[in-house]
């Protein structure tokens, strides 16, 4: 049977080798709205939620953007993130990339 009690060096041995591991998987990058890159409408994710950089843009022929309404655009969609009043934020649609505040996409969804 094994010693259950584990020696006060014998801990402090195990837990300096654990903290430096663990503290380096932690270690987590800041990314800044400024640092995205643009979210290109010729990207295929944007093509297939008919993004544009700005709302008066919005091919209203095209049944996915039928329920499109003067007014809405990225700024006052759920789905926006970052500092209010940025010309270009984060989305949580398209991950890792920035899209216009006046922009709109068929993803567009009124803020509570």
């Amino acid at each position: 049977m094994r010693d259950e009690n584990i020696s006060r060096r014998n801990f402090l041995k195990s837990l300096a080798v654990a903290v430096p591991a663990g503290s380096a998987l932690l270690q987590v990058e800041v990314v800044y709205a400024a640092d995205l890159p643009k979210l290109d409408p010729a990207d295929p994710a944007a093509k297939a939620l008919l993004y544009v950089h700005d709302a008066a843009d919005v091919d209203t022929s095209n049944p996915m953007a039928a329920r499109f309404e003067a007014g809405q655009n990225c700024a006052n969609c759920v789905q926006i993130q970052g500092e209010d009043g940025a010309e270009w934020r984060p989305c949580g649609i398209f991950p890792g990339k920035s899209v216009a505040a006046a922009g709109w996409c068929s993803v567009w969804a009124p803020m509570p």
